[in-house]
């Protein structure tokens, strides 16, 4: 289904130190039909009165010249999606976040070499070396607060305040690397950016955000949305895919931005595509910043930028960004050397929005990239295939059974016997089954617990997930 709206022009000089240009709309050209009906063809499985869906904008420079509705905004009262519909989009907030801290630094508000703890104090000292640079690269090693607090037993369906959160990282002990030495995906680190822009401003991000991009661009549908309690004109719910067919609610009580928290319209995106279409042309500096990759101490140089990551499809190199939380998927996609730009936001789990905003992206721009590459006649090595299970340890299981707690999290773990097995409850919270890997080493869905020993005794555990290492566990 195709939504007929106006396109976006944003002068390419419009970049202000307070913020962005106010932007002019001009007549769109279309695509042609037959790339129209293949467009549409990408999304032939979401285009459904019955099932949640997603939202497409497509520019060619700063102007837009197709966007396609498909699928349900509300199941429950038959509202489909429009190009006015507003999702949460994940990780492509972290753009934003880092926009605004760009355009701080080019003001002198604040420096990107900065120190974390100059804006926050209260971080521990394992923190000295890490700079606001750092976070934006993700080579900070702050162990990501999503995964802490997931060690801890409260997920996204959970309610905790930004306090919260603060106070999680403020409790660690130790660092997932070596600041500068890896590059390791944190949504820590955007998070405590927002912080800074409060205590280096006086303002929330939301705040910031609003005056310095949202209010000048004309995005009058967007904004971080810092409030669980706000109303939302046109809000779209987030779905999850049932196992025996139809969909469950999957929303979020969480208000904490900066690593995401943005809600947007396909409208709205386009006007910020549509501007940073313009900075790129003109080189802006803001835009160079924006785009620069981060290194590492060993001068590996990164693919991530400032919330914008680089990469190549069939050929083609594009920046962009995803995003991924509860019930939605989004993604952002722009192509300079074509100066071709995609925006998808979706509200159901099961969508891969990066790889529709590429495969669409393959089809408006096909006669400019390489060809797909063949369909692989053999799995990739890293497809999947099932491995044999664990044997059983040979030991008791009994010798594991007790309680630890970790000071980092606030949180204990109880481990006892349930049938033939090991089980965990999480701080009260909920209770998983561990599955045996190797001696002293067990799984409870992604989390890996290793059990300590000293003189053979049982003395505690490491627990860890893939953005938060080795949390450490003392036996009680």
């Amino acid at each position: 289904m195709r939504f007929r709206t106006d396109s976006f022009h944003a002068p390419a000089s419009c970049l202000l130190a307070l913020g962005f240009c106010a932007v002019a709309p001009v007549q769109a050209q279309h695509l042609e039909s037959a790339t129209t009906r293949a467009v549409d063809g990408v999304f032939a499985a979401y285009d459904s009165d019955q099932t949640p869906g997603c939202a497409l904008t497509v520019l060619d420079q700063d102007e837009v010249v197709y966007g396609g509705v498909y699928g349900m905004a509300d199941l429950e009262h038959g509202l489909p999606i429009t190009a006015r519909s507003v999702f949460r989009t994940g990780s492509v907030s972290k753009q934003f976040t880092a926009a605004v801290v760009v355009l701080l630094a080019e003001e002198g508000v604040l420096s990107l070499d900065d120190p974390v703890r100059k804006y926050l104090p209260e971080l521990p000292g394992i923190t000295d070396d890490i700079t606001l640079r750092h976070l934006l690269h993700h080579t900070s090693g702050i162990r990501d607060y999503l995964d802490l607090m997931a060690l801890a037993g409260r997920g996204s369906d959970d309610f905790y305040r930004k306090e919260q959160a603060l106070d999680l990282l403020v409790r660690q002990r130790a660092l997932n690397f070596p600041t500068g030495t890896q590059f390791v995906y944190s949504n820590s680190g955007y998070f405590l950016l927002s912080q800074v822009v409060e205590r280096a401003t006086g303002r929330t991000l939301r705040q910031e955000a609003q005056e310095r991009i949202f209010g000048p661009l004309g995005m009058t549908r967007t904004h971080f949305h810092d409030d669980r309690n706000e109303i939302v004109v046109d809000r779209a719910d987030g779905y999850a895919p049932l196992e025996g067919g139809g969909y469950e609610i999957s929303m979020t009580k969480l208000d904490l931005v900066g690593d995401g928290g943005v809600f947007t319209s396909a409208d709205d995106l386009a006007l910020w595509l549509a501007h940073l279409d313009g900075e790129q042309a003109a080189g802006s500096a803001f835009m160079n910043t924006m785009l620069a990759r981060g290194s590492l101490a060993d001068g590996t140089t990164l693919r991530y930028a400032m919330g914008l990551g680089h990469g190549t499809y069939r050929g083609m190199r594009y920046v962009g960004h995803g995003g991924s939380f509860v019930g939605f998927r989004a993604a952002t996609v722009q192509f300079p050397a074509a100066r071709a730009s995609f925006g998808v936001l979706c509200n159901r789990a099961d969508a891969d929005a990066m790889g529709l905003a590429l495969e669409v992206a393959g089809v408006v721009l096909d006669g400019r990239m390489d060809s797909p590459e063949p369909p692989r006649s053999e799995p990739d090595e890293d497809a999947g295939e099932a491995e044999p299970p664990p044997s059983v340890p040979d030991g008791s299981v009994e010798e594991l059974v007790g309680t630890y707690f970790s000071p980092e999290l606030d949180a204990t773990y109880d481990i006892r016997t349930e049938g033939e097995g090991l089980v965990v409850e999480v701080d009260g919270i909920r209770t998983l089954r561990l599955s045996y890997q190797e001696p002293d080493v067990y799984r409870a869905m992604f989390t890996t617990l290793r059990f300590h020993r000293e003189a053979g005794r049982v003395v505690g555990l490491g627990a860890t997930l893939p953005r938060a290492s080795a949390i450490e566990f003392v036996r009680r």
